[in-house]
């Protein structure tokens, strides 16, 4: 492969030529540079990216002994710049945090380093991960449209091929709606099972870190690094004589003819692999999940925007405004209510979920919207990020105007690896059969 394309490559495959000494961690950081430098104006997914320091970091690892590298050796990733990094500012997208450069790093950054990774440079997002106000990020895909939110630089920087991972947040749907929208797999852990210490917060009962590539391969190494760990090991899956649980939630009536199709396809493709594929009608506890979300998020972001807030808030969207100020009248009655609900009926989907081999759901409401004012609904991500279980955006299909759009594997809390090696099989009939980049 041509030093100058190997962009292209997806971690694992950079990191096996990496450890082979056919490449060094500077010439693959140099094609990196190179193609962000010739897409950068189409697309704009970096809030930092400083190509002298990404080459001093390439030419450290570089000097490291072979036996005293890491398992992510000059591995590049971008981080979302709500978490901290030592050597680049860490500003929300908010003009508060302007330059702003808190010399350590959030604890993900931390441990990516630590394995060895090459920190390339901070992503764009929606004012403090908590707004649906698009950045000035472009869809790779399209330039008329959003890549979706929050985490926007993370999905669009990965889907372009400006780096193979990208660390990225979701409090509603900003994994796993970005995934969809620009034809990458997005992978929202369980719940608590990363740390969030120095990760900017919104929620503490719904913050979840978690990871954008273009190979499940990819996310099993930062499972191995983050030391993500079942009770059981999975075996290899085999999607022969699976059963899959297709789910459409209660939010079904809002999808489009694109993410209809998409589902209708999935299980076409599951079947003829020779999986089952069943309808799954949830119990009627778990109607009214948006609204019981919604009083979860609004309640916590009554604190988690009071700081700003007493600072200067005349500085703060109009949406972070309101939660400090309560606009939505809701009581902290009604707040706890909702959490103890939710919580009664995590052991509840964790039961219907385990007696299949996945729940099949949909990503989003379709293919990303036109514009980048906005970054899109992510009406069909509260539910699963509320219950706190693992989430994987699979591509694989378009919608009438050939834009990818995803579907969501979910499995039991904690069952993070096995729902990996469910990726895996599922991701790879998708892509024969449906969608292909043209990127």
């Amino acid at each position: 492969m041509s030093l100058h394309s190997l962009h292209r490559l997806t971690a694992s495959k950079a990191l096996q030529l990496i450890r082979t000494d056919q490449i060094t961690v500077e010439e693959y950081a140099r094609s990196l540079l190179k193609h962000v430098e010739s897409r950068d104006s189409q697309v704009q997914a970096w809030a930092c990216l400083d190509p002298d320091l990404v080459l001093s970091q390439a030419r450290a690892l570089d000097r490291v002994p072979k036996g005293e590298r890491g398992p992510l050796h000059g591995m590049a990733i971008g981080v979302k710049d709500t978490m901290y990094t030592k050597d680049m500012p860490t500003e929300h997208n908010s003009p508060l945090y302007k330059g702003s450069l808190i010399q350590v790093d959030a604890s993900p950054v931390m441990t990516l380093r630590n394995s060895g990774a090459l920190i390339f440079g901070k992503t764009t997002t929606t004012e403090f991960a908590s707004t649906t106000v698009g950045p000035k990020t472009y869809n790779p895909h399209n330039q008329g449209r959003t890549p979706g939110g929050s985490s926007s630089g993370s999905a669009a920087a990965v889907a372009d091929m400006q780096v193979p991972i990208a660390l990225g947040t979701q409090t509603l749907g900003s994994i796993v709606r970005p995934g969809s929208f620009n034809g990458i797999l997005g992978y929202k852990p369980t719940w608590g099972a990363i740390s969030r210490e120095g990760v900017r917060m919104y929620s503490i009962n719904l913050d979840t870190v978690g990871f954008y590539a273009r190979s499940i391969q990819d996310f099993q190494l930062l499972a191995d690094v983050f030391r993500l760990q079942d009770d059981e090991i999975p075996k290899p899956f085999i999607l022969q004589g699976a059963t899959f649980a297709l789910c459409k939630t209660e939010v079904w009536p809002e999808a489009g003819p694109g993410t209809v199709k998409a589902m209708e396809r999935a299980a076409e493709l599951l079947r003829a692999a020779g999986a089952e594929v069943v309808e799954l009608e949830l119990p009627e506890d778990f109607n009214g999940m948006q609204d019981l979300y919604l009083r979860v998020s609004q309640g916590d972001g009554r604190t988690a925007f009071l700081g700003e807030y007493t600072t200067a808030k005349e500085k703060m969207d109009n949406f972070l405004v309101g939660q400090v100020e309560n606009v939505s009248n809701i009581t902290r009655r009604e707040q706890l209510e909702a959490l103890d609900i939710i919580a009664s009926l995590r052991p509840s989907i964790d039961r219907i979920a385990s007696q299949y081999a996945a729940i099949l759901t949909p990503s989003a409401l379709d293919e990303a919207p036109e514009g980048i004012e906005s970054t899109g609904s992510a009406a069909f991500n509260a539910m699963w990020t509320a219950l706190h279980v693992p989430v994987v955006n699979i591509p694989g299909f378009s919608g009438s105007n050939g834009l990818p759009i995803g579907l969501s594997l979910v499995a039991p809390r904690y069952k993070d690896r096995y729902l990996l090696n469910v990726s895996e099989e599922v991701s790879k009939i998708f892509e024969e059969g449906g969608w292909k980049s043209e990127l």
